[in-house]
């Protein structure tokens, strides 16, 4: 009995081990984790991946390891032209590992990143405020002042909703077929009439007058509001530790620059 057991938890355990595998190029596996690698630039995994991509990207992969067996067997790696390919590959990815290491290798206290953030608070790390608004743009006073009526008319709970459906059919600015969404945008970022009163509303709130600029006549709803201010510390850390390191291998590539001996020929 208890070989039984033991001789079925094998089994189970090779199909778990075997299920990474896809294919087999002349008895070489293909497996998920080969191309997950490959589709890791483009933050997808295979089984992410719709089935008839699936197929696709498997037979590539089937036909570069066939294509790779056929290149090795030639005796491609004795020519010079591989060898000569090959020592700038090397080259290259001595270069990349060793400065990953030395980067790696690199301490940044907090004290120092504490130091680096007050330095630089109000030149990296101060955020204005903003606002994230839609508007609906037409071309008279008159046409801007009945949709704010009829916009008036409408409950809170419904008055975004109302103000996209409008936005859509009324608004001649490029954002209508968008709702008139505008994203969201720092007082700088608008013609002054119209930043003027954007800031002034409250979230939820539409204008109870029309804005003129030079483009017509506004009405402009906002979404949402952040307050300006500060990036706090901990938030900004980890990129200001990644700079500082920077800034070391720097001062360490122009120290070995220095004691190196280096000529130009013009």
């Amino acid at each position: 009995m208890k070989k039984l057991v033991l001789g079925s938890l094998v089994l189970v355990g090779s199909l778990f081990a075997n299920s990474d595998v896809l294919a087999s190029v002349n008895g070489e596996k293909v497996t998920k984790s080969e191309i997950n690698e490959v589709l890791k630039a483009q933050k997808i995994t295979y089984d992410q991946l719709p089935a008839e991509y699936k197929q696709k990207i498997l037979d590539d992969v089937i036909t570069q390891a066939l294509l790779i067996q056929t290149a090795e067997k030639s005796g491609i790696e004795n020519s010079k032209e591989f060898k000569k390919e090959l020592a700038k590959v090397k080259k290259q990815l001595a270069l990349r590992v060793f400065v990953k290491q030395k980067l790696n290798s690199i301490s940044i206290t907090e004290k120092e990143a504490k130091v680096f953030y007050d330095k630089n608070k109000d030149l990296m790390f101060k955020q204005p405020a903003q606002v994230k608004a839609r508007h609906i743009l037409v071309k008279s006073k008159e046409e801007a002042e009945r949709i704010i009526a009829e916009l008036r008319k409408t409950p809170k709970s419904k008055l975004e909703e109302k103000f996209i459906e409008l936005a859509k059919t009324k608004s001649v600015g490029p954002s209508g077929k968008m709702g008139g969404e505008l994203g969201w945008f720092t007082k700088d970022k608008m013609i002054p009439a119209f930043s003027e009163v954007a800031f002034k509303l409250n979230k939820g709130d539409i204008t109870l007058k029309p804005v003129h600029t030079r483009f017509g006549w506004h009405i402009i709803y906002i979404e949402d509001k952040k307050s300006g201010g500060y990036v706090p510390f901990e938030k900004a850390k980890a990129m200001i530790i990644q700079q500082l390191k920077v800034k070391k291998l720097k001062e360490y590539v122009d120290s070995i620059k220095e004691k190196a001996n280096i000529k130009y020929y013009n």
